[in-house]
C-alpha cells in the first residue's frame, strides 16, 4: 500500500485523544452581587472606592440613577432625545461602569457582549428597593442564568439612623388617612409593586426591614458616629431581624477587603451557618416585625422529598402552614395548636436549610420569598473556604456545626414576618407532613 494512501492519526500535543465535547468549553458564569441600603447608608462611598482605587479586581458596576450615586452617574449616562442609552465606560482601574433607571437586567444583557473584560458584577439598587424582588431575576431566570449567577445580597446599614428607619413604614403600610408623599419616588423603583405581596397586619413593615431580612451580608457603616453602647443596640436590633447574615462593622464606608464582603460570597450555592449563633440572635424580641426562626429536624427518607416540596410550596407560595393529609385544611391564624393567639399568616422572606437524608446524602434549600430550590449538597462543609479576617472586619461565625454532629440532624432557618410564635407549629407541621410522610 502506498504510504500516501494511509490516513494519519491525529494526536494532540499532550498525547490525549481529542474529545469533540471538550472543544466547546462551557462558558464561565459571572457572579453578581446586589448592593442595597437606605439612602445615606454609604453606597456612594463604597462605589467610589470600587471605581477609583487600585484593588486589582475587574468589576462591572451598575449604578442606579435613583440611588445614592447620582453624582457618579452624571458622567455615565448618554441621552439621545428622550431615549437613554446605557453606555459602559472604562473607569481606568480595571473596572467598567454604567447607569440605569430600571432593575439593571437590560444592562447585564448588553454587558455580556463584553465578557472577559470583567470577573464580577455589582448591582446598586435604589434606597427604596426591595431586594426580594430582584434576587429571583438573577437566581433562577433561565436566560440570565446561563451567563451569571447570584453571588449574594449585601445591605449597607447606617448605624446612626437605622433605628429611625426601622420605625418608618413603607407607603403601603401607612394608614389610608395619611397622605402617601413617597408614592412618586417609590413608583420609580423597579420593586415598588412588591408592597402588594406583603401582609400589612401586625407591626409596621419598613423598607429597612426588607433590605436587612434579605441580606446575606450586612455592612454596619458609620460606626464612628455612634457611641459603643449605641452600636451594641443597633447590632442587637438588626441581628434580631436577620440572624443568618454575616455582619461587618466599618467606618466611613471603608471596605478593607472585598472577598467575603462583596465578592465570592457563594450565598446561594451552599448553606453554612452556626445554628446556636443563629438561635441566639433570632430569639431576641427586640424587633416585633421580622425575626429569625430555627428548626432542628431528624434525617429524612429519600422518599419524603415530594412531601418536602409540597410543604415548601404551601408555606412559601400560599403563606400557609400545612396540616397532614387527608385533611384538606391548613393551619391558619385562626387555627393554631399550642397557642390561643390569633396570628396573621406567615410571610417568609428568606429560608435556608441543610437536610441530611438516611441514604448518607444531604439536600440544601435556598428560598427568597416564593422562589425556592432544593439542591444536592455536593461539597462537605469542611471544604468550604473560610473568609480572611482583618482588624476592621468582624470575624465570620464558626464553620457549620454539621461537621461535628455527623449530619444527624437537619437545620432549617427562616427569616420572616408573623413567625415569632409559630416555632412549635412549624416544627410539628414539618414532622407530620415531611418526616413522617403523611403529606400535606
Amino acid at each position: 500500500m502506498d504510504v500516501d494512501d494511509d490516513i494519519p492519526m491525529l494526536v494532540d500535543v499532550e498525547g490525549k485523544e481529542v474529545n469533540a465535547e471538550e472543544k466547546e468549553a462551557k462558558p464561565i458564569k459571572v457572579p453578581i452581587t446586589i448592593v442595597t441600603g437606605y439612602l445615606g447608608a454609604g453606597k456612594t462611598t463604597l462605589m467610589n472606592y470600587i471605581l477609583n482605587e487600585q484593588h486589582g479586581k475587574k468589576i462591572a458596576v451598575i449604578l442606579n440613577e435613583f440611588g445614592d450615586s447620582a453624582d457618579i452617574e452624571k458622567s455615565l449616562t448618554v441621552n439621545t432625545g428622550s431615549e437613554q442609552v446605557e453606555e459602559w465606560l472604562d473607569v481606568g482601574n480595571g473596572c467598567i461602569c454604567c447607569s440605569v433607571k430600571d432593575s439593571g437586567v437590560n444592562a447585564i444583557e448588553t454587558l455580556m457582549d463584553r465578557r472577559g473584560a470583567f470577573d464580577y458584577i455589582l448591582l446598586e439598587t435604589t434606597g427604596l428597593a426591595d431586594p426580594g424582588n430582584l434576587a429571583p431575576l438573577f437566581w433562577v431566570d433561565e436566560g440570565l442564568g446561563s451567563t451569571i449567577y447570584l453571588d449574594g445580597i449585601v445591605t449597607l446599614v447606617d448605624a446612626k439612623n437605622i433605628l429611625k428607619s426601622l420605625n418608618e413604614p413603607i407607603p403601603s403600610e401607612i394608614p389610608s388617612e395619611t397622605p402617601n408623599q413617597n408614592k412618586s419616588h417609590a413608583s420609580a423603583d423597579a420593586n415598588s409593586d412588591s408592597n402588594e405581596k406583603h401582609d400589612h397586619s401586625g407591626p409596621h413593615l419598613t423598607t429597612a426591614h426588607l433590605q436587612i431580612s434579605h441580606a446575606d451580608v450586612l455592612i454596619l457603616n458609620k460606626s464612628d458616629l455612634v457611641t459603643p453602647e449605641e452600636l451594641e443596640i443597633v447590632k442587637e436590633r438588626i441581628t434580631a431581624i436577620n440572624g443568618l447574615a454575616k455582619l461587618h462593622i466599618t467606618e466611613f464606608g471603608a471596605t478593607p477587603q472585598l472577598e467575603g464582603v462583596l465578592l465570592d460570597l457563594h450565598a446561594y450555592d451552599r448553606v453554612d451557618f452556626n445554628l446556636e449563633e443563629v438561635k441566639a440572635k433570632g430569639h431576641s424580641h427586640l424587633d416585633p416585625t421580622i425575626t429569625t426562626l430555627t428548626l432542628t429536624t431528624p434525617p429524612l427518607s429519600p422518599t419524603s422529598l415530594p412531601h418536602l416540596d409540597a410543604w415548601l410550596r404551601s408555606l412559601l407560595w400560599d403563606s400557609r402552614i400545612p396540616s397532614p393529609s387527608p385533611s384538606p385544611s391548613s393551619l391558619t391564624s385562626s387555627s393554631l395548636p399550642h397557642t390561643n393567639l390569633s396570628l396573621p399568616s406567615p410571610e417568609i422572606h428568606r429560608l435556608k436549610a441543610r437536610l441530611p437524608l438516611t441514604n448518607n446524602t444531604t439536600k440544601i434549600i435556598q428560598a427568597v420569598r416564593e422562589v425556592f430550590e432544593i439542591l444536592d449538597d455536593i461539597s462537605p462543609p469542611s471544604s468550604l473556604p473560610k473568609p480572611t479576617t482583618t482588624a476592621e472586619i468582624a470575624p465570620p461565625p464558626p464553620q457549620n456545626e454539621m461537621e461535628s454532629d455527623g449530619n444527624s440532624e437537619g437545620k432549617i432557618v427562616l427569616i420572616g414576618r408573623n413567625i415569632r410564635e409559630m416555632e412549635d407549629v412549624l416544627l410539628e407541621s414539618f414532622l407530620n407532613c415531611v418526616v413522617e410522610e403523611k403529606g400535606c
